[in-house]
């Protein structure tokens, strides 16, 4: 991936569309143009590695459950689909194994780590049956102790540091904090949440260190187009196929 050229990264797939975190989400996106799809995992109370945001299927599945407290086969018994339309009722709540298994030769597949460290073995054991390259992964959490946790056990692939910024007078974390922090948990580079903080000092800083930057959740051009213009390596949006449209019709970004 380079600056130049920032990827566009389908955020829980086309979700805007599509139910989040299915299969049917990810394959969309990448029939949009996506390069790639962010998807956030958990561990089941078996030890299986799924795709949910949540910590519960409340919000988009057929029943309420626990992930933690659930069996696998509980968790698939749920339609995760029919939330969001007729036409995708039956969607299931996928393994990173199938996800990992979809990705076009060429797609990327961020990672983000939604519960702790326990995932850890489990997620080395899934990444090394996987026949997806490390150059096209990125490992994400907002757990600077997980990100640490994911360089010491996997240290062949990439994982970048999540984080939102709270105003309080003044915006936290600030630049020194960005840096002390990816500093002390090893990351290859920061997933930022689009707001003032990201601004040309803090992209700077990021390249005289060699880091890498990713941004959430973009779903406007203009957002986008700054974002390009800063040079940053990937915009996660909601909406890829119609954000890669827009940013060729402006003469920003990829050509679809």
């Amino acid at each position: 991936m380079t600056a130049a050229s920032p990827l566009i990264i389908g955020h829980r797939g086309a979700s805007r569309q599509a139910p989040e975190n299915t299969l049917a989400s990810f394959r969309l996106a990448f029939s949009q143009g996506a390069d790639g799809v962010e998807a956030d995992f958990r561990l089941t109370r078996d030890g299986q590695i799924v795709c949910l945001h949540d910590a519960g299927t409340a919000r988009t599945g057929s029943a309420a459950l626990d992930v933690e407290q659930s069996t696998l086969a509980q968790l698939r018994a749920l339609d995760l689909g029919g939330w969001k339309g007729a036409v995708w009722q039956g969607e299931r709540m996928p393994l990173l194994s199938e996800v990992l298994a979809l990705l076009p030769e060429e797609g990327f597949l961020f990672v983000e780590i939604k519960c702790g460290p326990e995932i850890v073995a489990p997620l080395a054991a899934t990444l090394a049956a996987s026949a997806v390259p490390p150059e096209r992964l990125r490992l994400l959490c907002f757990s600077a102790e997980m990100i640490l946790a994911l360089k010491e056990a996997l240290p062949g692939y990439r994982a970048c540091w999540l984080t939102d910024y709270r105003f309080r007078g003044v915006w936290h974390p600030s630049l020194p904090e960005i840096l002390a922090t990816l500093k002390s948990c090893r990351a290859d580079g920061l997933a930022s949440r689009d707001r003032a903080p990201l601004d040309r000092e803090l992209v700077a800083a990021l390249r005289e260190r060699s880091l890498e930057l990713h941004v959430w959740t973009v779903d406007g051009v203009a957002a986008a187009r700054r974002l390009c213009a800063l040079g940053v390596d990937s915009v996660m949006t909601n909406r890829p196929g119609w954000l890669r449209r827009a940013l060729a019709a402006g003469g920003e970004g990829r050509t679809p």
